[in-house]
């Protein structure tokens, strides 16, 4: 029966893949954690670009600030985005005897804090907007 026999270079290797490894690892899951934040960035801003269309689209046809900053944070909400009725601006305050042409503007602003950050105040401002012309 023939016996395998390690050399001396052989061994000083052995625990050189785990060494590698385990300083690699790190570096790599701050890619991934940074490519999931950068990511879910991006679905925050198009689900607010979204809630805003909606909410402008039932402004400009309902004429109802309330109405439509809840068809905006139903909209949102969906998503897993939660907003509050100060998040939401709606400009003119009514359509109602507004000029022919008027735009209504909703503009929602959301405070995006990525995923591991830690609570160390790593945030900032995510904007979606849109805008309608009034009418009935």
């Amino acid at each position: 029966m023939a016996r395998t026999t390690r050399t001396r270079g052989q061994r000083s290797e052995r625990g050189a893949s785990a060494v590698e490894f385990a300083l690699v690892v790190p570096l790599l899951l701050v890619f991934l954690f940074g490519i999931i934040s950068v990511s879910r960035a991006f679905q925050v801003q198009s689900t607010l670009s979204g809630a805003a269309r909606e909410a402008a689209r039932e402004f400009a046809i309902g004429n109802d600030a309330a109405s439509a900053r809840q068809r905006a944070t139903d909209t949102a909400s969906a998503a897993s985005v939660t907003l509050s009725a100060t998040d939401i601006s709606i400009a003119p305050n009514s359509c109602r005897g507004a000029a022919s042409g008027t735009d209504v503007v909703v503009t929602i602003t959301y405070t995006f804090v990525p995923w591991g950050s830690f609570g160390n105040g790593v945030a900032f401002p995510i904007t979606g907007k849109a805008v309608f012309r009034c009418g009935a």
